[in-house]
């Protein structure tokens, strides 16, 4: 199980055990990730006199994707009542402490580090484990801790949404955590975040979140296509939409004309514009002045034309003389212009003028003798 040369090592495919306890060994750190995926060496550097290791070690395995897949399934898990850390190798390397450290106040005794890093994470890369302070003799929280994050972004992010929020049914207080060399002065000063902006973290070398570098999901196409909009009922319409065939009915909707259908009556709840004239002798009864509408006819497409209104027919009220076609030509006494002499007067006999007097031939001339 002793690692190779450094040199040798597939650090893409290396990844950074951190937060041991002192009774892990390397055989159990072996049979732990080779669940994971195929595993080439463990490494877990010892002091060379106690020989006991230093709370960290190195695994490596055969491809990448077996250390992408250990990382994701187990970071934060608990060896012997420990949370440990577990990210790439290749970003442990670097010095990446650049002083965005929080410090977290007022927390619930129920509290772990699990659970903060579960939450913290969504905003940013946690270098550490969230550190609890815990009471040497029992073990239990003093209810404050603190969390290293990898830019002052995260830190910034997570000070202004999470401050004052409730965790554990206890609002918890989130501020820069005091420098330990210097007395009075926190983390997150204008030098600090200099010095970060010429070092940044790379996006390749972030180890696996839980939220903040999740990548985007896929929609599925259903909620992709746009819902085409119900058909709108025209005012101007004369038939409703339901009448028509189903292959018409594909959006958008279009209004089809009538070919040789009957139309159905209209709903009582639509209220159609002036209908054609009605067929079928829908005439109100003299002297009716009531608000009925008769039902609209077929269209005159039809072919039923409606009878030509008798010059007899009592007049219709004005409220319906609207939905009438013009009455038939007038007779010519009624027709405009300067009226027409009337005609002589008829004999009772036959029929003739009074006035009228037959031509009678002049008599023949007389024969000669």
């Amino acid at each position: 199980m002793a690692a190779g040369p450094i040199a040798e090592r597939n650090q893409d495919a290396t990844i950074y055990v951190g937060g041991l306890d002192e009774k892990v060994s390397d055989t159990l750190m072996w049979e732990l990730f080779v669940q994971a995926g195929p595993v080439v060496n463990v490494h877990m550097p010892k002091d060379r006199v106690t020989q006991s290791h230093q709370g960290y070690g190195f695994v490596e395995f055969l491809a990448e994707d077996d250390a992408d897949y250990a990382i994701k399934i187990m970071n934060m898990i608990k060896l012997y009542g420990k949370p440990i850390r577990v990210n790439k190798a290749s970003a442990h390397q670097k010095n990446l402490d650049v002083g965005a450290n929080v410090f977290i106040g007022n927390l619930d005794s129920e509290v772990d580090e699990k659970l903060l890093y579960d939450t913290f994470s969504a905003f940013g890369v946690i270098l550490q484990t969230p550190k609890i302070m815990r009471d040497p003799d029992t073990g239990n929280s003093k209810g404050f801790a603190f969390i290293n994050y990898a830019s002052f972004e995260a830190s910034d992010a997570a000070i202004e949404a999470m401050n004052g929020q409730h965790l554990c049914n206890r609002a918890v207080s989130i501020s820069y955590a005091f420098k330990k060399d210097v007395k009075g002065e926190r983390h997150g000063s204008a030098a600090e975040r200099l010095l970060a902006a010429q070092n940044p973290l790379s996006q390749a070398d972030r180890p696996h979140q839980l939220f903040a570098d999740a990548p985007p999901t896929q929609m599925p196409m259903m909620h992709q296509m746009p819902v085409p909009p119900p058909p709108i009922m025209q005012p101007t319409m004369q038939v409703p939409m339901t009448m028509m065939a189903p292959h018409q009915m594909a959006p958008p909707p279009r209004i089809m004309p009538w070919q040789n259908q009957q139309a159905p009556p209209q709903p009582p709840t639509y209220q159609p514009p002036p209908p054609p004239p009605p067929s079928f002798n829908n005439f109100a009864p003299p002297g009716f002045h009531g608000g009925f509408v008769p039902p609209p006819p077929p269209p005159p497409s039809q072919g039923q034309m409606p009878p030509p209104l008798p010059p007899s027919h009592p007049a219709l009220p004005s409220h319906m003389q609207n939905h009438m076609m013009p009455p038939p030509p007038p007779p010519m006494s009624m027709s405009s212009g300067p009226p027409m002499p009337p005609p002589p007067p008829m004999q009772p006999n036959n029929m003739m003028p009074m006035n009228w007097k037959p031509s009678i031939p002049p008599p023949p001339p007389p024969a000669p003798a």
